[in-house]
């Protein structure tokens, strides 16, 4: 698999980022170690901290900050990922029952709190007033890309543009600030340009597959339920495409459905999922995530090509080609 490749490539760092995250997430309160941990320890596929390092690297730099900042990138992730879970009522996360539906809302939200405050703290220490400025536009950013899918749910009048400046706040954002803050340590304008570039249009493409995926993956490989963007009336771009493109009959019955007017049973999600399927939605929404990948790529070919970057190229071939 392409991932483990650019793992073994950054791995010494990376084996040090582990370990000072479960350092910091250590608490004389139990509770917090204990619901972080269930989050961290699950696995995922750890892509933003591995780009912090990767574009690091990649722009020859040989010291040691890209250690604290790859760390403070993946706290944050991790507290959106508790502060998502919350809003959408998630059961599931990685294969494995999420925080909230373990230890319950408030003890998510407050966790997810204090991880971002411990990213905050990471980010201070670094010194450089340009990455603080990178890593903190992007959490508020996040923030605001969470309010926007909220005012876009089971908003049938969402627009594909709309769908888009949601992706691009609440996934790509993080993405680009954990690729960007590689080049602003060496202080490097162009090749800073390049990694937000190409980490931006990374994260907009692997969103849209993720989001194609709830339509289309197998369940167990999937690590969520499939149909939890319908459940939850998330106006996503293969649901968007569908609505546009399917007859008067199957698009009453995606409404209905969104519009709470049709029963929620596994059976109407299937029959739904087989409708956009067959409106032609997936395939659409698949050559539009290729372009954005396509802007990545060029983005990433400015550098000079070397083991790392071609690892990187692969991981976005492969972010676009999974069926997990």
């Amino acid at each position: 698999m392409p991932v483990n490749h650019l793992i073994s490539l950054v791995k010494p760092e990376l084996e040090r980022v582990d370990a000072i995250i479960l350092d910091a997430a250590k608490s004389e309160i139990d509770l917090i170690p204990k619901l972080a941990n269930h989050l961290i320890s699950a696995g995922g596929k750890r892509l933003r901290p591995i780009f912090t390092l990767a574009c690091a690297k990649l722009c020859g730099y040989e010291g040691e900050r890209h250690i604290n900042l790859a760390v403070a990138v993946e706290f944050m992730h991790t507290a959106t990922l508790l502060h998502d879970d919350v809003v959408d009522e998630s059961e599931k996360r990685r294969g494995l029952e999420t925080a909230n539906n373990i230890w319950g809302n408030k003890a998510s939200v407050l966790v997810g709190d204090y991880l971002l405050g411990r990213s905050f703290q990471m980010m201070a220490r670094d010194g450089s007033n340009r990455v603080l400025t990178i890593l903190a536009d992007a959490a508020a950013r996040i923030a605001e890309g969470e309010v926007m899918q909220l005012s876009t749910t089971k908003n049938t009048a969402t627009t594909e543009a709309e769908y888009i400046e949601v992706v691009k706040a609440k996934t790509a954002e993080l993405f680009a600030a954990a690729c960007e803050v590689g080049g602003a340590i060496v202080e490097d304008d162009v090749k800073e340009n390049n990694l937000q570039i190409f980490g931006e249009n990374f994260g907009i493409a692997f969103q849209i597959v993720d989001d194609i995926l709830d339509y289309s993956a197998e369940p167990a490989k999937f690590g969520k339920n499939i149909g939890d963007d319908l459940r939850e009336g998330k106006m996503t771009l293969p649901l968007i495409k569908a609505l546009s493109k399917s007859g008067a009959i199957e698009k009453d019955f995606l409404l209905g459905i969104i519009e709470g007017e049709v029963e929620l049973s596994q059976e109407t999600l299937t029959a739904a999922s087989a409708i956009i399927r067959e409106s032609g939605a997936l395939e659409e929404s698949y050559r539009q995530a290729r372009d954005y990948a396509a802007t990545a790529r060029v983005a990433l070919e400015s550098f000079e090509k070397t083991p790392l970057r071609d690892a990187m190229l692969a991981v976005l071939d492969y972010s676009i080609e999974r069926e997990f």
